[in-house]
């Protein structure tokens, strides 16, 4: 079309020629993926992927709802209809998701990872299912390959308390079959089965913490001393954060002999009422915030997400499957009055707040402000207290603007540890170039509009810092 911009080139999202000069710094920063779901398993076996559909469409519940709206058959989105059936499908939707950051990625890593740099369409999709699944079978795209080109510094992959993490130390030993790689690959505490006693399977996993930790659990003191116990084993292995998914903050303070009575009667299999599970996760994560903060442990919050909406969607495919919403309930009185509560202990830890719901994000920025004390256990922190990166269905440009300038209204932009995947797959890296050319847009047209002085070194420092270094000064 008569004078368009070509698509997706060089200048991508970059408007000024500020924002162009920043992002020639921004984007040769090493990666920190401090949260995301990639499999340990797969890093140390240094898996290859059989194919397109393999390593883009599987376990991508992103993808799996665009399909879903697109009409295509559950069989070719999460069944067993063939492989590239499946990419033809996701073909057939991708062509059609103007708007939308899935379109973005998608052609991000078609051009960082296969070299393809026109549009996947139905009358596209056979040849580059060909080229691409013969690119799968060079080691540049085993997993080795993949974090060595896209200069990942670390990983933080997410793993429960009772997980022997064995593929970690095996990573971290040189011993797996992957090799010695460049690529920190650190374990994070992921406690939520423990703080979930509303939930079914609640009383097995008590059993299988009580195995791991090697003490017997009879009581709420003996739950936080097995994940002071596994949380120390955990740090052993470089754990640097922890990650807690919370629809809403708990703060309910009760006697703890009638939150005993509360886990008698979850481990019998009886019901608890919201009341008594709010008191219970209120008890458990004031003793974990003091366990972060003296091993200097990152906690991280992740709020407002009301998991599996639909029971039949649930029933047939299972969590994680693409069925979650935005929450919109209250969260600032809870969480203020939760972490007023928690410095009267001791000090606080190093803390990122999450919300998948904009709304929240002015309460979560104020709220950090009441509680940047720069208590640490090295004394002094800047930013102690972090605005998470635009998380979830806010991961498109909007989002991260609108987070971002939210943060520079009411907090500090500059000392922003930036972006993480929060992926399953390993394709999703060019993630931080798209976030990184929005950053430097957005840094860009503010001072190309007189509201930054044009003090290239500044600039350049920002850019990098939010894109990197911050967040490894940060996690340490």
């Amino acid at each position: 079309m008569k004078n368009a911009k070509q698509f997706m080139d060089k200048d991508f999202l970059l408007e000024t020629e500020t924002a162009r000069r920043l992002f020639a710094a921004a984007e040769k920063e090493p990666i920190f993926d401090y949260h995301c779901h990639l499999n340990p398993a797969q890093i140390a076996e240094n898996k290859k992927f059989d194919n397109l559909t393999d390593i883009w469409l599987g376990g991508d519940h992103y993808k799996w709802r665009m399909m879903r709206a697109f009409g295509i058959e559950e069989n070719c989105i999460t069944g067993n209809a063939a492989p590239f059936d499946k990419f033809t499908a996701w073909a057939r939707t991708v062509e059609n998701l103007i708007g939308n950051p899935l379109y973005h990625w998608t052609h991000l890593e078609l051009q960082r990872y296969f070299d393809i740099y026109e549009p996947l369409t139905v009358k596209t999709a056979e040849k580059i299912w060909k080229q691409g699944n013969e690119k799968l079978k060079t080691d540049a795209l085993s997993v080795k390959g993949i974090l060595s080109t896209f200069n990942v510094y670390a990983v933080g992959t997410t793993d429960d308390p009772a997980d022997s993490l064995e593929y970690h130390r095996l990573i971290a030993e040189g011993k797996a079959p992957i090799g010695k790689i460049a690529t920190k690959v650190i374990p994070s505490f992921r406690p939520d089965k423990a703080l979930n006693i509303d939930k079914e399977g609640f009383a097995a996993y008590i059993a299988k913490l009580s195995e791991a930790a090697g003490i017997p659990i009879n009581n709420v003191a003996d739950v936080a001393q097995a994940l002071k116990i596994r949380l120390d084993f955990f740090v052993s292995l470089g754990c640097r954060a922890s990650d807690h998914a919370l629809e809403t903050p708990p703060f309910v303070l009760m006697d703890e002999t009638k939150i005993n009575e509360a886990f008698k009667k979850a481990l019998s299999g009886e019901s608890v009422s919201a009341h008594e599970a709010d008191a219970w996760k209120t008890r458990l994560l004031c003793a974990l915030s003091l366990f972060y903060a003296e091993r200097d442990v990152v906690m991280q919050l992740h709020l407002a997400a009301l998991r599996n909406a639909s029971e039949r969607h649930l029933k047939l495919l299972g969590p994680d499957t693409g069925n979650d919403v935005v929450h919109d309930l209250e969260i600032a009185r809870p969480l203020a009055s939760l972490f007023s509560y928690m410095e009267k202990t001791g000090p606080l830890p190093k803390t990122i707040l999450y919300s998948l719901n904009p709304k929240d994000y002015y309460s979560l920025t104020t709220i950090m402000g009441c509680f940047q004390d720069n208590v640490t256990k090295d004394g002094g922190t800047k930013g102690k207290f972090q605005l998470g990166s635009a998380w979830w269905f806010c991961d498109h440009r909007d989002g991260m603007e609108e987070q971002m300038r939210i943060l520079g209204n009411l907090g500090m932009l500059s000392l922003f540890v930036g972006m993480l995947t929060d992926s399953r797959s390993f394709l999703s890296y060019p993630r931080h170039e798209y976030f990184r050319r929005i950053l430097c847009n957005l840094l860009g047209n503010w001072v190309e509009n007189g509201e930054y002085p044009a003090d290239e070194e500044k600039l350049i420092e920002i850019a990098r810092n939010i894109s990197f270094g911050n967040a490894k000064v940060y996690f340490g």
